[in-house]
């Protein structure tokens, strides 16, 4: 390898922090870590930093997090630090291109899809959502719009049957890891060659906001499934029944025949909670109530029984 690199990492959630443990443990010169600042989070609304702050100071690296990027002061500052590359791992901010010409070689992004598949911030969430049987890490030269510059690696991994968005999330987050690695050594050697993106074949996948964790009956018992998979854990299924919301974990498709309404619970046995879908029905495993913990039907319906005919909407 050629003389290692001197890096400025930027990133902000758990998805980032295997690739800066990747870059602390390779022969390059990690100078600074720039983050999003500290923020309320949960239903206690503490301030607590990043995952990416936590990291970077328990691995000893000087950590800023400003409210503005675009200011030229900001820029400058970086550019003084005379970086040859940025890698940017879910930071959450779109660079402007006074950021972007700050490194000698360039800004390497490290992004969940096999791009121009799932251009956007929620990529692995949409992935699941869709049904897609595969979807992988593509590593890219930054440009000024979204998920939109030249390729430099990629990597497929299988969507697996039972994976939700958490579990793939944590998969990928290690692989990109390795693409990211195996990018920077590529770089140094001088045996990496870019290609431009198909942008033909681009499709999007747009941040989830809370209300989008309703589950849409109306579509397949397939669809369903692969929908609350997509949204675990954020925003997290749910549906209504009268002025109670259930949040819904585990569903399984069935092959059922019914005239009732999407969203209508169905006849089924005891311990079932069979709902009508667009086709099909699904069978509802996991479930928890407003004021209760997540249970499995079994024990939800023991104490909380859901009769045919009512309408989950």
């Amino acid at each position: 390898m050629r003389d290692p690199f001197r890096i400025i990492f930027m990133g902000t959630p758990a998805y980032a922090v295997p690739a800066l443990h990747a870059i602390h443990r390779s022969p390059h010169h990690l100078d600074l870590v720039i983050t999003q600042p500290d923020r309320p989070q949960g239903r206690g609304r503490q301030v607590l930093a990043p995952p990416v702050k936590q990291t970077a100071l328990e691995l000893g690296y000087q950590v800023i997090q400003p409210t503005k990027i675009k200011p030229p002061e900001f820029a400058e500052s970086l550019k003084q630090r005379g970086p040859d590359l940025f890698v940017v791992v879910a930071y959450g901010r779109i660079l402007p291109k006074s950021i972007l010409d700050v490194p000698r070689i360039g800004a390497v992004n490290v992004h969940a899809s096999l791009l121009p598949k799932y251009r956007g911030a929620a990529p692995i969430q949409w992935a699941v959502i869709n049904g897609e049987k595969e979807t992988g890490i593509t590593t890219m030269w930054m440009d000024e719009g979204m998920d939109t510059g030249d390729i430099l690696l990629a990597a497929t991994e299988p969507i697996r049957p039972d994976d939700t968005a958490a579990s793939l999330h944590d998969r990928l987050a290690k692989i990109g890891a390795g693409v990211l690695l195996r990018t920077l050594e590529k770089l140094a050697e001088g045996t990496l060659k870019p290609h431009v993106q198909d942008h033909a074949r681009a499709t999007m996948a747009p941040m989830l906001k809370k209300g989008d964790g309703r589950i849409p009956w109306h579509r397949t018992a397939e669809q369903i499934e692969c929908f609350i998979r997509g949204v675990d854990p954020w925003p997290g299924a749910f549906t209504d029944y009268g002025k109670k919301r259930l949040k819904i974990f585990r569903v399984e498709a069935i092959a059922l025949t019914t005239d009732a309404a999407p969203g209508t619970v169905i006849e089924g046995f005891a311990d079932e909670l069979r709902v009508a879908a667009g086709s099909g029905a699904v069978l509802i495993r996991e479930i928890q109530g407003e004021s209760g913990k997540r249970l499995s039907i079994e024990e939800f319906l023991r104490g909380h029984p859901i009769a045919p005919q009512t309408a989950l909407r």
